[in-house]
């Protein structure tokens, strides 16, 4: 890793947007070093609208406050689909370990073709719907710039990745991490959100001002990702680690309860940006030398992201929810 100050690199993306050839190539550059030595960083400047985000966060808040049965009427059900409410416990990032204290809600752009899955919006929350939508779009636009610099970066055509996500086969999170109770104990390394690595290509997370998320550095120690107001935290998933060939690294991070945190609320919104279902996950020539051949056969995104999902939430009903 480059440097000694075990710190998550802030880059400001306004050059990328705004600037000469010349500046857009040095904040690839400074991404692909990230990417490299961390699959974190944070990004500064992308364009996202302060008050979009806000809405966004207080709509999200104003949802997980509803009644359980409400939100148990747009329950996750299957990896195919992949949206709705998914409550305490009822995810394992990490199975070894017992279910993630935390509640989440996940919608996703829809298609228009006949039997396509859609949204499930709780009934009588018009707003809920209107806010996350137009949330969605624009995480979806700042995730194409970023795949767009992503490309620069491994001297690929500017559209290469963008063309690979353009069914827009993503997913939008609402997490929530609820105060933990008065003398509540851990139990066998129960956790907020356990270990993982996202499934992916990227993840823009938007924090608030808890925190909690800690990051694996690669001599194995865990560093808090302490939220930085103006930024969103950018990381690199399984699928561009593969399809990277590690030039990209997958990195495993978590979100951990943190002493001084347990009786706080703490909030975030994760985009998940992954390629098209049939789009083939095969080496990137630019990504390989003599001494550095293929390290996996080519794999479709959508195999890939099923796969991982059925191990997220195993076989188990989405109504066996838990609760703190």
């Amino acid at each position: 890793m480059a440097g000694d100050e075990q710190e998550i690199p802030v880059i400001d993306f306004a050059p990328f947007l705004d600037g000469t050839e010349a500046d857009r190539e040095a904040v690839a550059a400074q991404m692909r070093q990230a990417s490299k030595d961390w699959g974190f960083f944070y990004l500064s400047g992308c364009g996202m609208p302060e008050a979009r985000l806000a809405e966004a966060f207080a709509t999200s808040e104003a949802f997980f406050n509803l009644p359980l049965e409400l939100k148990q009427q747009v329950a996750w059900q299957n990896a195919e689909s992949n949206r709705g409410y998914v409550g305490i416990k009822r995810e394992k990032l990490d199975p070894t370990r017992p279910g993630d204290l935390k509640e989440a809600f996940n919608l996703a752009p829809e298609r228009p073709e006949p039997g396509a899955f859609k949204n499930l919006w709780p009934v009588g929350q018009p707003q809920f719907e209107s806010v996350m939508s137009g949330f969605l779009a624009e995480c979806t636009q700042t995730a194409g710039r970023v795949l767009e610099a992503f490309a620069l970066a491994l001297d690929l055509p500017a559209d290469f990745f963008v063309e690979a996500h353009n069914e827009h086969d993503h997913t939008l999170r609402l997490l929530h991490y609820p105060p933990l109770p008065e003398g509540f104990e851990p139990e066998d390394g129960e956790s907020r959100a356990g270990a993982h690595t996202d499934y992916g290509s990227i993840t823009l997370l938007f924090q608030d001002a808890v925190g909690g998320l800690e990051v694996r550095t690669r001599g194995g120690e865990w560093l808090r990702a302490t939220p930085i107001p103006g930024t969103v935290v950018v990381n690199t998933g399984d699928l561009m680690h593969r399809w990277t060939n590690h030039v990209f690294c997958s990195t495993p991070h978590r979100v951990n309860v943190a002493p001084e945190n347990r009786r706080k609320d703490r909030y975030s919104i994760a985009f998940f940006c992954h390629p098209n279902k049939s789009a083939e996950i095969a080496c990137i020539d630019s990504c390989t030398a003599v001494d550095a051949p293929p390290l996996y056969g080519p794999i479709s995104a959508g195999q890939h992201l099923h796969e991982k999902l059925t191990n997220t939430y195993g076989a188990s009903s989405p109504e066996t929810e838990e609760s703190l």
